[in-house]
Order: structure tokens, then C-alpha cells, then sequence
């Protein structure tokens, strides 16, 4: 167990025995990973038969455990050094065992994005939770109120961005009776951005109004740099710079006018997997100038990065200190087809693998010697199929490619069961954990 001394304080948490209890789940048809060969055994009987990627099919998506173990490591020691607390994006990979890693690596919260998010969170026994989204739904807003209610130690904040936002939440929770206030972020958006208050002003109005209203309680601030900017060329950065100094200019104004009153502590938030270092930057002299406020990050595809966005534009591979992330994700295909000399087609495809940040990009075949380098592209994808060209006789039929893979977000959610190897660069590697994951 790995712990961050500038993470935060102990007490997120996770009910551990809820997550090791995955163990006991019985593998059969409805786990697309799980080889026939596993039916009726439980997950830890499973493991306990020492399988290896040879026992797998195609199409298949692993982990690296190597990699992980070096990603949790890098990115807890960064935050520390760089003074912020990690609250990791868990809907990037929806698994309560990852979660578990990183909040026992020194994780403050874990953020989520939605209502059925949430419910995971709370089946697993997550304490903290930031909801990096707006939660209007009345009946939704009245199962939190009960879970807040019947729970002191569970702690959650979610997003408000509109006066219209703090009324119909406070008009939800009198209905439900709620005893505790909600905690409450005012959301600062910007122009073309995602959602957000779109200017000072506007967000100052939200926080007078949360301020205002019994049932919730006005505990910071936060956003979203991602949706203003998508690469780290000098305008993406200086976007993202601007969007920053307005955050913590609010700061300023909603403090001017006493408005964090009500919270023990104020949490100002911001911070993909792509701009982290400028948040930090940024946002961290408030923090010391300012001893009630931290500033939370929620980056969430660092524990697994990725072999083409995130290894593009992470602050770790762009040079922030603290030696880069690993990719922990690979792509498993078979060659079914060579219809043409220079085209081979796998039979992994959309259904497979992620393919909106990035087609997937051939790294090595699968020999009796080892892995060996792969020329070639993966031009296009179908469904279930991709089109791999220009490899030649490197990829013959009966031929396992591994693939590099962008953006772990649409990798997860289209596997319930994710076999973890010790080494993916071994020529038949064991695999070591079998990761739940639940969308």
C-alpha cells in the first residue's frame, strides 16, 4: 500500500471487504474475457490455476501490472510534491479494486459523473465523492438525501452552475425532507465550453443563491479546463492559463463576500489527466495564502495513460517533473483474414477497442520466440473487425497483434472483466487479477 503524504487526510475510503468480496464471483458467459475453460469457477479459484494470455481468446483487453503499480506511484508523489490533494475520475474505469488502489495510495475522494456512478460508489462503500456534474433529478436528489441522512461519515459535493440549479435542488430535497445540507460547487464554464457559468458574474449570482438556501451548504469551487482546449500547442495552453486565472478570481469574489461561511473547508477543483501541472500552478497559491481551501485535482486516466492521446499531451510526458506515465492498456486481436497482400483483418473492432481519440496502433506480433515489432496501421475499424495494412507477412493468418490504445475512458466500459497481466512485454504472461468493472 502505497501512501501520499500531501494527498490529503485519511478516511475517503472504501469497504475493502466489499471489494475483495469480487473475488468470490462465479466466471461464466456473460464475462466476454473469461475462456470456457473458467465456467463455474469463482474469480480466486480461477487465478489460483496460474492461466497465462495463451488461455485467452481474441479480441482481449489487459492491463499491465507493472504499469499501474508505476503510474499510482508517479502520480501520488507529483501531488505531493506539488501540494494538491487527487480526487481520480472514477468513471474512467468504473472499477471499485482501482478505486481501492488509488485511495489507499492516498487518494482524498474519488470523482464521479452521474446518479448510477454514484450508486457504485455507494454499493462499494466509497466515503468521499465529488460529482463533477449537476444532480437535478428530484428522485435521485431524495435517494441522496437519505443516503447523507443515514450515513454521517459519507461526504458528497456536486455541481450548480444556474440560480434555476440551486432552486430546483433545494426545492427537491424540502420535498424529500433531507436533514443535511448538500455540499455544492459553483461551476465556472467558459465560451464554447462544456457546462459552467460563462463569466464571473453569473457564477457569483449561483453562489449567492447556494449560499442563500438551507438545504445545501456552498463548499467551493470548481471546472473544467479540458473542454476549452484538446492539445498542448501555445493558444491550447493559453486557453487553458486564462480559464484558470477567471477560477481563481472567483475565488476572490465569492470570499470577498463571505460566502464560503457555511464550509469547514473550501475545495477548489479543476484538473483532467491533460493540464494538471497548470492547475497546480495556478491554483495552489491560494491554497497557501488561504488555509481553509484546497485545491483538488481529478485527472482519471493516469493510473492506466494510454499509447496515443494522454502519452501525447500528459503534463508527465511534456515534462512536468516526475518522469513519465506508462501506458497500461493493450489491445488483443487475431489476423482471421489476409484477403489482400497488404491488408490483414483482426477480429477486434468498435466493440472492442477505443477508437474516438485514436484508431488503435499495432506494437508486435505474437511468435513461439516472443513478441516481435509490427510494421503497419490500423487504417479503419468495423464493429467487430480492423483493417491493419502494410504489414505483410509480419501478420499472417493465426497471427495475435498486440495494439497500443487511446483514451482508457472507451476502453473500460466495453469489458465487464479485465484480466491483468504481470508483464505485457513477456512472451506469455501471467495473469495475475481478473478487474470488475461496472458501467
Amino acid at each position: 500500500m502505497i501512501q501520499s503524504k500531501a494527498s490529503g487526510p485519511a478516511g475517503s475510503g472504501i469497504d475493502a471487504a466489499r471489494v475483495a468480496a469480487l473475488a468470490d464471483e462465479r466466471l461464466d458467459w456473460r464475462f466476454k474475457a473469461v475462456p470456457a475453460a473458467a465456467s463455474g469457477l469463482t474469480v480466486a479459484e480461477y487465478l489460483a490455476t496460474g492461466p497465462t494470455l495463451d488461455d485467452f481468446g481474441t479480441p482481449l483487453l489487459t492491463l499491465d501490472a507493472g504499469a499501474m503499480a508505476h503510474n499510482l506511484r508517479t502520480m501520488a508523489d507529483w501531488a505531493a510534491e506539488a501540494g494538491v490533494r487527487l480526487a481520480p475520475h472514477g468513471k474512467t474505469t468504473m472499477a471499485p479494486a482501482l478505486w481501492r488502489d488509488q485511495l489507499e495510495a492516498g487518494a482524498w475522494a474519488i470523482t464521479l459523473a452521474n446518479l448510477p456512478q454514484l450508486r457504485v460508489a455507494r454499493a462499494f462503500g466509497v466515503r468521499r465523492v465529488l460529482l463533477a456534474n449537476s444532480l437535478l433529478d428530484a428522485a435521485g436528489l431524495a435517494w441522496l438525501a437519505g443516503e447523507l441522512d443515514a450515513d454521517p461519515e459519507f461526504s458528497v459535493s456536486c455541481w450548480v452552475d444556474s440560480v434555476q440549479s440551486v432552486e430546483l435542488m433545494d426545492r427537491a430535497l424540502r420535498a424529500a425532507g433531507a436533514r443535511r445540507p448538500v455540499e455544492v460547487l459553483v461551476e465556472l464554464g467558459g465560451p464554447g465550453g462544456r457546462t459552467g457559468a460563462r463569466d464571473l458574474e453569473s457564477a457569483l449570482q449561483v453562489a449567492r443563491a447556494a449560499y442563500g438556501a438551507d438545504t445545501l451548504r456552498l463548499s467551493g469551487l470548481g471546472g473544467y479546463e479540458g473542454a476549452l482546449a484538446h492539445d498542448a500547442t501555445a493558444a491550447g495552453l493559453a486557453t487553458v492559463e486564462r480559464y484558470l486565472e477567471q477560477l481563481a478570481a472567483l475565488h476572490g469574489l465569492v470570499r470577498a463576500e463571505g460566502l464560503f461561511g457555511q464550509a469547514a473547508e473550501v475545495v477548489l477543483t479543476a484538473g483532467g489527466s491533460a493540464y494538471f501541472d497548470q492547475v497546480a500552478r495556478v491554483l495552489t497559491p491560494i491554497a497557501r495564502a488561504h488555509p481553509d481551501t484546497c485545491v483538488v485535482l481529478r485527472a482519471g486516466a493516469y493510473l492506466v495513460h494510454d499509447d496515443g492521446f494522454y502519452r501525447g499531451i500528459s503534463p508527465l510526458v511534456r515534462g512536468a517533473e516526475g518522469g513519465p506515465l506508462r501506458s497500461a492498456m493493450h489491445g488483443w486481436a487475431r489476423v482471421v483474414s489476409r484477403p489482400e497482400e497488404q491488408l490483414a483483418l483482426l477480429d477486434g473492432g468498435k466493440r472492442d477497442f477505443p477508437y474516438d481519440e485514436g484508431l488503435p496502433e499495432p506494437q508486435s506480433v505474437r511468435t513461439a520466440d516472443g513478441l516481435r515489432k509490427l510494421t503497419g496501421a490500423v487504417t479503419a475499424v468495423n464493429d467487430q473487425h480492423a483493417f491493419l495494412r502494410e504489414a505483410g507477412e509480419l501478420a499472417p493468418v493465426g497471427a495475435v497483434v498486440r495494439l497500443g490504445l487511446s483514451h482508457p475512458c472507451t476502453a473500460f466500459d466495453k469489458w465487464t472483466l479485465i484480466p491483468v497481466l504481470d508483464d505485457a512485454d513477456r512472451a506469455n504472461p501471467r495473469v495475475v487479477d481478473l478487474v470488475r468493472t461496472f458501467f
